[in-house]
């Protein structure tokens, strides 16, 4: 098996020679606290008497997560391994550089590490006086069935669910309220992906998994998860609309609603086949009678250099959509 071609120095320190750029390129977004160098924080969203919203997760998603720090949406991050989820210490270091004494709300994917690590890190900022709590972002509907959502994935949709969450803090919200915000937001978004081949990680170089020319994985996860199916690569109007048939099947929304969009780049994908599939979203989502408040397309939730594609739908409301409209001010998003 040949090696992939890869822009790096040492695949061992690829992430951290990644955060040197991206601290050198961001300076006006961020910073990272003294002895602390897998913990990146907002330089103008902490402020006194707001909930800190801190994210994290594994590196090889980017802009996730460190890419929607700012002010308006997190206010700092944790960053893992690639693939790997933070230890407690960043998570620590990051919500108590970020903390204005009203709470720690942590958002991140539903992956038993980082489920595992950022409650470790809650108990001990607990143990410093700082109340501390969690909303799993669990919008993957590929990953278990609905009566098992609690046991889904978070994949791209937590630009939407992040984005909510960063918003209701931004407006000086309690904790409690943010954090209903950050649950009904989850509640309220679907996604499921395609894969059209494998990514290779930087430390091997090698593909972290067998997907022949010619075949697809529809549900595949950003880690490589398993799918709900393998088959034939089909056309990009067959391939939306299985995806668009399921999420619409969960999602249930009358007709009328008002939905935002977001049509994500693995990492490999580039921008016109993105918006290919979004021609054939638009039409079925207006041939369901929703309305289209808000579409993203991009790299938003990568998987290295995998190819394919995920859709996200969030099904808005009043206050979502408040949330979505919201200015924000990051290093690799803005609103």
């Amino acid at each position: 098996m040949s090696l992939t071609q890869k822009l790096i120095n040492d695949g061992n320190a690829a992430v951290d020679e990644m955060l040197v750029g991206i601290m050198a390129a961001h300076p006006e977004h961020l910073w990272r606290p003294d002895n602390a160098p897998r913990a990146v924080v907002a330089r103008h969203g902490p402020r006194t008497g707001k909930v800190a919203l801190v994210i994290g997760g594994g590196s090889g998603h980017e802009p996730t997560f460190l890419g929607y720090v700012g002010k308006g949406l997190a206010d700092a991050a944790a960053i893992g391994n690639v693939f790997a989820s933070p230890p407690p210490q960043p998570a620590v270091d990051a919500a108590m550089a970020a903390s204005g004494g009203a709470g720690v709300l942590f958002m991140y994917g539903n992956y038993a590490g980082d489920v595992m690590n950022f409650d470790m890190a809650a108990e001990l900022l607990e143990m410093e006086g700082i109340e501390a709590r969690t909303v799993l972002t669990t919008d993957d509907i590929a990953s278990a069935p609905r009566d098992q959502r609690q046991k889904r994935r978070g994949v791209a949709g937590n630009v939407f669910i992040f984005k909510a969450a960063g918003a209701a803090a931004d407006m000086m919200m309690p904790l409690d309220e943010v954090e209903r915000i950050a649950r009904h937001a989850n509640d309220r978004t679907f996604t499921m992906g395609v894969a059209l081949s494998s990514c290779s990680l930087p430390q091997t170089r090698r593909p972290s998994f067998d997907l022949p020319v010619g075949e697809m994985e529809i549900g595949m996860g950003i880690h490589g998860e398993p799918g709900v199916r393998r088959g034939p690569l089909h056309s990009a109007d067959d391939v939306a609309d299985e995806i668009m048939d399921a999420i619409l099947a969960e999602m249930k929304a009358p007709a009328g609603d008002r939905v935002a969009v977001l049509v994500n780049s693995l990492g490999a994908t580039p921008l016109m086949e993105l918006y290919i599939l979004n021609a054939r979203i638009a039409e079925r989502l207006q041939a369901a009678g929703l309305t289209v408040h808000k579409t993203l397309v991009g790299p938003y939730c990568t998987s290295l250099d995998m190819a394919g594609a995920s859709i996200t739908i969030m099904h808005l409301d009043d206050e979502l959509q408040r949330m979505i409209d919201h200015p924000c001010d990051c290093a690799m998003f803005r609103s």
